[in-house]
């Protein structure tokens, strides 16, 4: 070895935005009523876990996926109603999007827009991939405030602005017309991010065909299948085949397409399980209104976003009590006393409900 070699270390190598990020953070949740996550709380059928147990039994796992995963994609399109003339891009959940998103466009001083509060991984993204961020403030009731919105795009000409519909962490739908107004005055894309779609009123998907910078986000993580990790971006082909030269080889593996491709032929029964997840919803939501010093704010999400006094402490006294919850005190400003629950099925949201009035009471 040469004397006096400097050693590496990541503070020599690493960029410092990398540096100065936190890690994304999982609760461990063994033995915990798991209501953090945003999951579909109830499994499938017993015929369709069969029929998913029988396919994945001769699966070749010992080959390497259908790139192109086309069968998945032709039974995407189909359940979606895509417009004429629009395609889609497969991904690894949506984060994986998100990021080639952000590394198709990142150019030297790049602007990556968001709102905040928002989906923390467009920020993060935007510092993995060198790219300068922007989050405009959300009124105080977490809508979009137009002005300022419009003023920043303006100012700082964003490559790539993501709008979440409905808004996670924070449930509700932005004015469709607000974010046409976006689309139209951005020399960017714009990207809606519906993860959420099966559980909201409304959708831009039928919309892709009106704007030439639209492309529009989803993920069926939060339908049922968050454990296969399978999202896509759909949008013009004049887009996607440019994107699709960043995509890596292979990202849906074997099993994620054949058990996807089932499930997707079956999206009546996920989409039962959303409609029950709605009704659990609006049960969810009264007996947090009838809280006392409870606010709730209503949700098109499969979540629910509420304030309260000594947020962190009651969290910790559900967490006492085996129930897992979202923290968001501490996380933005605007999100100061701030808990999020995921809505489960009847049972744990019962559990849920009763642990909350006990913490609240314990430290009143």
């Amino acid at each position: 070895m040469p004397p006096n070699r400097d050693i590496p270390t990541p503070e020599r190598l690493l960029r410092q935005e990398v540096l100065s990020l936190h890690a994304y953070h999982v609760q461990p949740s063994p033995g915990m009523v798991k209501l953090d996550a945003m999951e579909n709380p109830y499994l499938l059928p017993d015929h369709l876990r069969a029929e998913i147990a029988r396919v994945v039994s001769s699966a070749a796992i010992n080959r390497y996926p259908d790139a192109d995963a086309q069968r998945l994609k032709t039974n995407i399109k189909a359940i979606s109603a895509l417009p004429s003339g629009m395609d889609i891009l497969l991904g690894n959940g949506s984060d994986e999007i998100i990021q080639l998103l952000a590394m198709a466009v990142a150019k030297p001083g790049a602007t990556l827009m968001s709102v905040e509060p928002s989906f923390v991984m467009y920020k993060m993204i935007s510092a993995f991939t060198g790219m300068k961020y922007v989050g405009v403030p959300l009124t105080e009731n977490f809508e979009l405030d137009m002005p300022m919105m419009l003023d920043a795009v303006k100012r700082h000409q964003p490559a790539l602005i993501f709008l979440a519909y409905p808004n996670n962490p924070t449930g509700n739908l932005f004015d469709a017309a607000g974010i046409e107004q976006i689309i139209k005055v951005s020399n960017g894309l714009v990207v809606v991010d519906e993860a959420y779609y099966a559980f909201a009123s409304e959708s831009f998907l039928p919309k892709l065909g009106h704007f030439g910078n639209l492309l529009v986000m989803r993920t069926f993580s939060k339908l049922g299948m968050a454990g296969l990790r399978l999202g896509f971006l759909a949008g013009s082909k004049v887009w996607l085949e440019q994107l699709e030269k960043l995509r890596l080889p292979y990202n849906v593996g074997v099993l994620p397409q054949l058990v996807a491709e089932i499930l997707l032929q079956h999206h009546d029964v996920l989409l039962q399980q959303a409609e029950q997840i709605k009704l659990d919803r609006n049960w969810l939501f009264e007996r947090l209104v009838g809280t006392v010093d409870v606010h709730a704010y209503p949700s098109e999400a499969n979540f629910i976003l509420f304030r309260l006094p000594r947020a962190a402490k009651v969290f910790e006294g559900l967490k006492q009590r085996g129930v897992l919850i979202k923290k968001l005190d501490g996380g933005h400003p605007a999100l100061a006393d701030c808990l999020r629950v995921t809505v489960g099925a009847a049972e744990e949201n019962e559990l849920f409900v009763k642990a909350l009035q006990e913490s609240i009471h314990q430290f009143a």
